[in-house]
């Protein structure tokens, strides 16, 4: 590739993509292309009990009939466990990360307890329980891994939706990098993995976006470079939902790929394009709107 834009695409196999997830695909596969970049595919199977077997290769099956085929070998995360230990090691070592025994229950009677309640369809702010200034496990078993957050608001510029705030310490509070069942958390996996594929642009679904400054986080306590971030419109149903696997989203009808793309390409706000796949492709590459000057 001309440029030194990478790019990526990294669902997740707990199914089938549904349109929802095609709209992610076509939109980080455009942005790579209008760059003159390099587009990768990495599979997000960190979360074992909630992927289906053989919806991986599935999914890959599902791009590739869209013309969206992976510049390099696919990545698989449930392959990369050392990488997440050695960046955890190394988390532990600085004084960044501290074991935590509290359960869900703990951390919900922990909030009540102090007045605190949790915002309806949000998860529970942790409230520090077990950080080493408050004497950290106080005998009990460590269950998962948390990063140090201090507290101040985190700014960062989003290419679609512009300046993004968000103070992590009071939303989210000490964020888990490794889980109680043994497994490791999305945010640390996806950072590890972002630097050593190289991604410098990440083009995902904007329900996202709220990852992003834990990501960051992350990446400056790591000492890995921060990408550029574009978040795309979320696909709803007919009750406002967000499409998801979780809400029932069907999987996609591919019996006509070039369809299947044009109805993802109308919720981008890109033009209509007519056929062959390949063309309707080119016509939307060239009308991508999130144009920005790559470095090589």
């Amino acid at each position: 590739m001309a440029s030194g834009y990478r790019g990526r695409f990294a669902p997740s196999p707990t199914g089938p993509l549904h349109a929802g997830s095609l709209v992610a695909a076509l939109a980080s596969w455009l942005d790579a292309r209008a760059h003159g970049g390099a587009w990768l595919v990495r599979i997000e199977d960190v979360d074992t009990p909630r992927c289906v077997p053989g919806a991986d290769w599935l999914i890959l099956e599902q791009l590739a009939a869209c013309g969206l085929v992976s510049d390099e070998p696919v990545c698989w995360q449930s392959t990369r466990g050392a990488h997440y230990q050695a960046a955890l090691d190394r988390l532990i070592a600085q004084g960044d990360a501290y074991p935590c025994a509290c359960s869900r229950k703990d951390i919900e009677a922990a909030l009540h307890a102090a007045g605190r309640h949790r915002e309806r369809h949000h998860a529970a702010v942790y409230p520090g329980t077990c950080r080493p200034e408050r004497g950290g496990l106080q005998g009990k078993a460590a269950r998962a891994w948390r990063l140090q957050v201090d507290p101040g608001e985190m700014h960062w510029q989003d290419r679609r939706l512009g300046a993004q705030q968000q103070d992590v310490a009071a939303e989210v509070g000490d964020f888990v990098l490794r889980r109680a069942d043994g497994l490791w958390a999305y945010q640390l996996a996806v950072v590890v993995d972002d630097a050593a594929q190289g991604i410098t642009h990440v083009v995902r679904g904007e329900d996202l976006a709220d990852n992003t400054p834990r990501q960051i986080l992350l990446q400056r306590a790591l000492g890995l470079p921060t990408p550029s971030y574009l978040h795309t419109p979320l696909v709803r149903d007919a009750s406002g939902e967000k499409l998801s696997k979780q809400n029932g989203a069907k999987a996609l009808d591919l019996r006509d790929p070039l369809a299947a793309l044009q109805t993802a390409a109308a919720e981008l706000g890109l033009p209509g394009a007519a056929g062959p796949l390949h063309e309707a492709l080119a016509t939307w590459t060239r009308a991508w709107p999130w144009r920005e000057p790559i470095t090589g």
